[in-house]
């Protein structure tokens, strides 16, 4: 990754409604809030950045890496597995870190762009689904429903939510959600 390339724009966020009445469309404005916030938390930064590891534990753990690895997770979870989608997987399993592994051409808003893209695949992988329906595909046998998935997604992208605040203030010193 060089250090040109444009940078990734913020977006408005928005709140859950607090008086939410149906389960599974508060569970999408949750994940739709927390996506929100991992292209903010990545929005202005410089590719050099954006592609900063500060962290000697966890030498594939940055700003863009967290944004390519949480494309993977919907990829996988709610296109392939919930929507049953022929798309390829975005990790491998010979590699655990290449999801988050940056290349040359990688940049903030093309990091950004790629992980929008994937949020318009996942919504319409389960469109027509409602929160007790069966994922269409299992994992080592197991079956999922599609509650599950959404609440496995809105976990994992809101943990790396917090590491992603930790990582902005290291590049940058900026704070907040």
């Amino acid at each position: 990754m060089s250090n040109a390339g444009p940078m990734a724009d913020s977006l408005e966020r928005q709140w859950p409604s607090t008086s939410a009445d149906d389960e599974l469309r508060l569970q999408w404005e949750f994940l739709s809030f927390l996506r929100t916030t991992v292209v903010n938390k990545i929005a202005g930064l410089d590719t050099g950045q954006a592609a900063a590891t500060p962290l000697p534990t966890s030498p594939f753990m940055s700003l863009a890496g967290v944004v390519k690895h949480l494309t993977a997770v919907e990829r996988f979870w709610m296109s392939i597995v919930g929507g049953g989608s022929d798309l390829p997987p975005l990790w491998e399993a010979q590699d655990v870190n290449a999801d988050w592994q940056l290349h040359e051409s990688d940049t903030p808003s093309g990091i950004v762009a790629a992980y929008r893209a994937e949020w318009s695949r996942s919504e319409q992988a389960l469109a027509h689904k409602t929160a007790d329906d069966r994922a269409t595909r299992s994992v080592s046998g197991k079956e999922y429903t599609v509650r599950w998935l959404l609440s496995h997604v809105i976990q994992e992208t809101a943990r790396h939510v917090g590491h992603m605040d930790l990582l902005r203030e290291m590049a940058d010193g900026a704070r907040g959600e």
